[in-house]
């Protein structure tokens, strides 16, 4: 049950901050951005959440995304529901799918259920709903009462039966009971087949029936910091990634990448966190085995700016760059190549050794008919490589040039810092 739709398999997934991305930070605004996406090579849209933000304790002027008043409507700063409507009708017509956040562990302070139904709450030792951590603006929901798990899969498949939503990012995922998951993945597969889950966590009980599709890659995120930041080498990625293809059943789908909006709110863009590795760093999250990578709000343009998270901060208008340009074959390359592919559709994964692992990977992805090999200098150091190809010598495409290149039986080259070369080659 919950075999991955047949559409994610090569798919690269877009986060979009509603409130940010265009001068409007509305619906009907973002539609104009929707052709762009994609051109991009972007086939799935995820939207921060979409629905009322609730007024206690609330914070900043316009307050956060998941604090939640009602699951069933529209933040009207975001437009009507007919607005939304019409987002999702437009994203499809460009073969597009589109998420919602879900956010099933809290709502709002003074969200509709408080009051209609104060016992779908966990409750503190004055009586009032709990806070969970420092969220001071939300409330607990409590899974021991069943009636939340019933109330939850209902309000989710209200926008899947009513809205033509395509499936759900659900945030903290692991807090919720897997059973929960479980049952409410199997009420959305009866009512959409191809419904898409992804859930932000890492246990591998995700998948055990599978409730999920994929999950975030939050260990490897942080690795990718820390060797950009040299408090890793790229040995220490290397053994995750092999570790990471142990842990977790072939099927699964880790989402991979750079940013995303806690990232960038709270710990700055990827070229503050990652400096001149930003880049390969990116590559990686195309080519690593299971993954599905993620492009934030602005990193198509590399804007390098961390949004205000609770307040209007807008993204200027901004053209086709250089960056654009990388992502847009980054994504081409991932569509051509079935290599590539998440979860078990992908192909094996191989190394070619080399004179300096601790500083360089080359990682081989290939099928019967396909192969992509990734030369990364994952470091601050200009190096001497010097290895033999042995049976993947050849001739190759440059995946980001499409020139032809010779990958010779023995390679001996300098490599700049944190300089790559990606080849594709079919058979």
């Amino acid at each position: 049950m919950n075999l991955h739709p047949e559409w994610s398999n090569s798919a690269v997934v877009y986060e979009m901050n509603v409130r940010q991305m265009t001068a409007e930070g509305t619906f009907k605004a973002a539609v104009g951005k929707l052709e762009f996406l994609r051109d991009l090579g972007i086939d799935v849209v995820w939207l921060m959440p979409v629905y009322p933000i609730g007024e206690i304790n609330r914070k900043g002027s316009l307050g956060s995304y998941y604090s939640i008043r009602n699951y069933t409507e529209i933040n009207p700063e975001f437009g009507t529901m007919a607005d939304f409507d019409e987002f999702v009708s437009a994203a499809h017509k460009l073969g597009m799918k589109v998420l919602l956040d879900w956010v099933a562990n809290h709502t709002s302070r003074d969200a509709v259920w408080i009051k209609q139904h104060p016992d779908r709450y966990e409750h503190d030792a004055e009586g009032e709903p709990a806070v969970p951590w420092d969220w001071t603006d939300t409330a607990k929901l409590d899974y021991k009462n069943r009636e939340v798990w019933t109330a939850e899969a209902e309000a989710m498949e209200f926008w899947v039966r009513e809205h033509a939503v395509d499936g759900f990012r659900c945030d903290m995922a692991m807090l919720m009971p897997i059973e929960f998951w479980n049952e409410t993945s199997e009420r959305l597969h009866r009512l959409k087949p191809d419904i898409f889950m992804l859930a932000e966590a890492e246990e591998t009980n995700l998948f055990d029936r599978p409730a999920f599709d994929a999950c975030y890659g939050w260990e490897m995120f942080h690795l990718l910091n820390d060797v950009a930041q040299q408090k890793a080498r790229v040995t220490a990625l290397r053994d995750f990634m092999y570790a990471n293809m142990k842990r977790y059943p072939k099927t699964a789908m880790r989402l991979a990448f750079t940013s995303n909006h806690d990232e960038n709110s709270w710990n700055g863009t990827e070229y503050a966190r990652m400096g001149d590795a930003a880049e390969v760093m990116s590559a990686f999250t195309f080519v690593v085995p299971g993954g599905l990578p993620l492009i934030y709000t602005g990193q198509e343009y590399g804007y390098n700016h961390a949004f205000k998270f609770f307040d209007r901060d807008p993204m200027p208008e901004m053209g086709i760059n250089l960056t654009t340009c990388r992502y847009r074959r980054l994504c081409k390359m991932r569509h051509d190549n079935p290599a590539l592919a998440s979860g078990d559709r992908g192909g094996d994964t191989f190394e070619i050794r080399n004179n300096a692992e601790d500083c360089l990977m080359i990682l081989v992805r290939e099928t019967k008919m396909n192969r992509v090999i990734a030369i990364m200098n994952m470091s601050p150091y200009r190096i001497h490589a010097d290895y033999y190809t042995g049976i993947y010598a050849g001739m190759y495409l440059d995946a980001l040039t499409g020139e032809e290149y010779e990958y010779r039986g023995h390679i001996e080259e300098d490599m700049e810092p944190w300089s790559y070369r990606l080849l594709v080659r079919q058979e």
